[in-house]
């Protein structure tokens, strides 16, 4: 017995070694990948975009004064983008001061930055090239990486973007000082084995182009597939579904959105409009977060722009 006893104690022992030993390897490992820099392209685009002859004309304006006219119609496509598109207060709150994406132990803290023009600001001094590089790559301006889901906001065009900047600093400043991220124990050893990387490793690109402008509105497959770029974060970059790398493990898998069998397949566009907006299935059965959390963004979407998503998903090839 005495034998027994001490086997188990040399064996709890070698355990507890290669247990540390794990954990200071995965310490060390995700420190060096938050820390390595990317190189991206450098861009640069007015804020706010200024008005075409079309709409000069349009509006009965010149060129010299149409500059207020210009914010006025870059905040309200702003608005709309980040109302029905483009999920910004979920990580940075309704305020645009700063939130909470995930605080749970062992997992970590991640923080949305203060993105408003008040006290703690991320973004004072932020010029074109550091918003694109922030939003689209998701890299800091030191060329960190950040935790910003930039996979979903890499094909936005540059005259969104600008118009999203437009919107956010019309916003009152909030003084809010947000702290920075941090791993817990098991945030760091996801991000050691590749089951939490950062955002900007899944950008094989850094130094591609953007489109200058979004494709024109309209109830076809360019604008369809442009509005389904914001799904490939969760539902994977052909759509087919699976893992939400980074999201929460307590969330299901992302569902097929191609029309296989285990996706679309069947589907009318009244079902479609029913789950995104009322989060209902074809089977009466209620949606599952996170795509709860997209139930009021949908409902903020236009009819051409559900149109356009949902002939762009039914065109994409069945994906098992």
């Amino acid at each position: 017995m005495r034998i027994v006893f001490k086997f188990l104690g040399i064996l709890i022992a070698v355990v507890l070694v290669v247990a540390a030993a794990f954990y200071l390897w995965a310490g060390y490992a995700s420190n060096q990948r938050l820390t390595r820099t990317f190189e991206t392209h450098r861009v640069d685009f007015p804020v706010p975009f200024p008005l075409t002859a079309a709409e000069l004309t349009a509006a009965g304006v010149t060129e010299d004064t149409g500059d207020v006219l210009a914010l006025e119609h870059a905040r309200e496509r702003g608005r709309h983008l980040v109302q029905s598109r483009y999920h910004c207060v979920e990580c940075h709150g309704a305020n645009f001061g700063g939130g909470v994406m995930v605080d749970a132990f062992p997992m970590g803290r991640f923080l949305g930055p203060n993105l408003t023009t008040g006290r703690g600001s991320a973004v004072t001094g932020y010029t074109a090239a550091d918003w694109d590089r922030a939003v689209r790559h998701g890299v800091l301006p030191d060329g960190r990486p950040s935790i910003m889901p930039a996979q979903d906001f890499l094909r936005l065009s540059d005259q969104e973007l600008s118009d999203v900047i437009a919107y956010i600093q019309a916003q009152p400043p909030v003084d809010n000082e947000v702290p920075k991220s941090s791993l817990g124990p098991l945030g760091k050893i996801l991000v050691a084995t590749s089951q939490l990387p950062p955002p900007a490793e899944a950008i094989s690109d850094h130094r591609g182009e953007h489109p200058a402008v979004p494709p024109p509105a309209g109830v076809s497959n360019e604008f369809g597939a442009h509005l389904a770029a914001t799904c490939v974060g969760c539902h994977s970059m052909n759509l087919a579904g699976g893992p939400i790398v980074g999201g929460d493990p307590s969330w299901p898998p992302a569902r097929n959105l191609t029309p296989h069998a285990t996706g679309l397949a069947g589907w009318t566009y009244e079902q479609f409009v029913a789950a995104l907006r009322d989060g209902t299935r074809p089977d009466g059965t209620k949606l599952l977060v996170p795509m709860t959390f997209v139930q009021p963004y949908a409902q903020q979407m236009t009819d051409v722009e559900l149109r356009a998503l949902f002939i762009y998903l039914q065109s994409l090839p069945p994906t098992p």
